[in-house]
């Protein structure tokens, strides 16, 4: 059996997405399996054995099973040796768990439902037009504000990338190949920031094969 750690989830997924970037940052190798969500392969019993709720990413480490992208990161942030991606200060940790909360409350199925509008209706429960009104306005919101906690920093938790950027950048990825993304892009402060996360290698090298 292979020492290595095991990610379970396909790389469409942002979460594992998100995961896939603090592995390569943190320089760990690890074997991955994959498990389509848009195929349901996350809802048959092999995997719910996994994670019973059907989700993904999944992570076997360290002899111990982590669930849940924020857990499986914040794992990884304090065992493995290289750059930490959550802030020193009280002040700008609570910059990141803010954004990281707004995100997950209220980010997350707004932007995929502009992505998916465009992308993967199916996956979305088909191209609303009234269902894409709303998520384009409810994005607005969340970037909008995730820029007003980002501040003059050049990143949402200060001045170096942390788990909030990593969350957020493979989202906003899938809403940048859409007719939306001039929209959403033209936010104060959103621009700037999509044009420092792509210069992020571990952002870049993590992109998935949408062929």
């Amino acid at each position: 059996m292979s020492r290595k750690p095991v990610l379970y989830g396909f790389d469409g997924s942002t979460y594992v997405r998100t995961v896939r970037m603090v592995l390569a940052e943190k320089g760990e190798e690890y074997d991955q399996v994959p498990v389509h969500v848009l195929k349901g392969e996350s809802k048959q019993p092999e995997h719910l054995a996994r994670h019973p709720f059907g989700k993904v990413p999944v992570l076997d480490i360290d002899g111990i099973r982590i669930r849940e992208t924020d857990a499986i990161c914040r794992y990884l942030n304090e065992t493995r040796p290289g750059p930490s991606f959550i802030p020193e200060t009280p002040i700008d940790r609570a910059r990141m768990n803010e954004a990281i909360s707004l995100i997950h409350s209220y980010g997350y199925n707004a932007l995929v439902g502009v992505a998916g509008y465009h992308l993967f209706p199916d996956f979305i429960g088909g191209a609303d037009d009234d269902r894409r009104a709303e998520c384009l306005k409810e994005s607005e919101k969340l970037l909008g504000l995730l820029m007003e906690i980002r501040g003059e920093d050049a990143w949402i938790g200060g001045s170096n990338p942390s788990l909030a950027d990593f969350l957020l950048a493979p989202i906003l990825f899938y809403v940048s190949l859409t007719p939306d993304a001039e929209r959403l892009m033209s936010i104060p402060g959103v621009a700037d920031w999509w044009n420092a996360i792509n210069k992020i290698e571990s952002f870049k090298a993590t992109e998935p094969d949408l062929g």
